[in-house]
């Protein structure tokens, strides 16, 4: 049994209120999407900014509502939890956020941010043996534990964001969502992180789902990768086949534009979409992607494709790839 479980899930904000308060409309973020995560895997989401990913990985943790479909974790429904019951899940499900200064209080000591799952999901604790795990997560994150008392703002980015990471490993879960946790640090800052994780699933069995749009930082951490464009999922794959054979023409024109520092490597031919990304709030009919597409049929403009296994394992939505 796989540890999540997510199917045709679906978040949908109203917007556009009439005059008695109904909305008119709604944005579509996340639009039917299935996705799958075993113990101690580690799979990568990406995409341009706006497809979904982030309302994903909210949606996922119960910090969005879906507005259909299904999320189980461990087996149960996380849809269908409250209260006290919700709060038991979250402990197996934690997640690191973009921002790593928005995310940490700054009233509160690193010390006081780390223990405060502890405090919540073991209160019979004392207060001795948190300072203790206190301690040891920091070591664990690479940070030094004389530093506990001092508050977030005395810290660098790539510091807060380790500090994200022992606030979410501190309840011992099973998944961790990762939510753009190295786009807004320097580049050898992201390697420390990258590499930080990457270990911690090695000793923790801990699975991930990490959500960024930097490519080249998903194929070095993931075992498989889904592709989200216009809140779907376009090609699901390995790695190594997302991001060396690619085949949804999306896929490609993503992976065209990542500078490769491998000599032995045949140049891939730049691909430069047009136009933006469609509206969420008004997306095209038939496949999500025809209006930037160069390769768009007349199939393609009214019909959805659905995703579907191609010969190698991978799935992809795209009539070319019938």
């Amino acid at each position: 049994m796989n540890l999540l479980e997510v199917e045709e899930l679906k978040v949908h904000f109203p917007v556009r209120p009439d005059w008695r308060g109904r909305p008119t409309a709604h944005v579509r973020a996340v639009d039917g999407l299935n996705l799958s995560i075993r113990k101690g895997e580690t799979v990568g989401l990406v995409g341009e900014s706006g497809c979904g990913k982030s309302t994903l990985g909210r949606a996922i943790v119960r910090l969005e509502t879906p507005t259909q479909g299904s999320v189980r974790f461990e087996g149960r429904d996380l849809a269908t939890l409250q209260g006290a019951e919700l709060r038991r899940a979250r402990r197996r499900l934690q997640m690191v956020f973009q921002d790593p200064f928005g995310s940490l209080d700054p009233r509160w000591t690193i010390e006081e941010i780390v223990e405060e799952g502890l405090r919540l999901h073991e209160p019979t604790l004392t207060q001795a043996t948190r300072r203790e795990r206190v301690a040891a997560l920091l070591r664990d994150v690479g940070l030094d534990p004389s530093l506990a008392a001092r508050y977030p703002h005395e810290f660098s980015g790539g510091q807060r964001q380790r500090i994200g990471i022992a606030r979410a490993l501190a309840v011992e879960p099973s998944l961790i969502v990762c939510d753009e946790v190295v786009s807004a640090l320097d580049v050898s800052v992201q390697a420390q992180v990258v590499n930080l994780l990457a270990e911690l699933q090695r000793s923790r069995g801990v699975a991930f789902l990490f959500i960024a749009h930097d490519l080249a930082v998903v194929e070095h951490l993931s075992e498989r990768i889904l592709v989200m464009y216009l809140g779907r999922v376009v090609e699901a794959g390995t790695a190594r086949q997302i991001c060396r054979t690619p085949q949804h023409p999306y896929t490609q024109a993503l992976i065209s534009a990542v500078p490769s520092l491998d000599r032995n490597a045949a140049p891939m031919q730049r691909i430069r979409l047009q136009g933006e990304v469609p509206s969420p709030l008004a997306p095209p009919t038939g496949c999500p992607f025809h209006p930037r597409c160069p390769m768009a049929r007349e199939q393609c403009r009214v019909e959805v494709p659905r995703l579907r296994v191609l010969g190698d394992g991978r799935e992809a939505a795209c009539h070319l790839l019938g």
